[in-house]
């Protein structure tokens, strides 16, 4: 009896751990842009954007595919830590052509984000995960003494 107990206990250990590290990053999944929710200064916006964010190991990657307002394709990505330390940004369509973005998690459901060109700040973004996790709202900012953007951009989880 004594084993079965411990072995029980044991089961419910594991699973609310795995459980935990499986919900800890609530950024992850696949997430379609509501264009009627969102905004973009100055516009346009992309016509389409699909976000896919997948969990690897001690890092997470992120996947960005789209059609730009110009009919382009938009097709980047770029795999970080939440250290705040900077990671290049590859592929096509991507936003004032920056090649690095660093990100550092502010609290279990917000982040926020530098994208560089160059090694210079070009759009600060911050990304806010409803408590739900179905909804996610990046709000993206230019630095000081840079032309003004303000863009937010609204995803639903699929």
């Amino acid at each position: 009896m004594k084993r079965f107990l411990a072995f029980a206990a044991l089961s419910v250990l594991i699973f609310a751990v795995a459980t935990r590290l499986l919900a800890q990053n609530p950024a992850v999944g696949t997430w379609k842009l509501n264009l009627a929710k969102s905004k973009y200064s100055p516009g346009p916006g992309p016509k389409s954007m699909t976000r896919t964010v997948e969990s690897q190991g001690a890092k997470v990657k992120y996947s960005f595919e789209g059609v730009a307002a110009d009919g382009t394709t938009i097709a980047y990505s770029f795999t970080v830590s939440y250290d705040g330390k900077d990671y290049p940004v590859t592929g096509s369509g991507v936003p004032s052509g920056v090649d690095a973005i660093a990100i550092k998690q502010l609290n279990p459901n917000s982040y926020e984000a530098t994208l560089k060109k160059a090694g210079q700040p070009v759009l600060i973004s911050k990304t806010q995960i409803s408590q739900d996790g179905k909804v996610s709202t990046i709000t993206q900012t230019s630095p000081a003494g840079k032309s003004p953007v303000k863009n937010i951009a609204v995803y639903e989880k699929q």
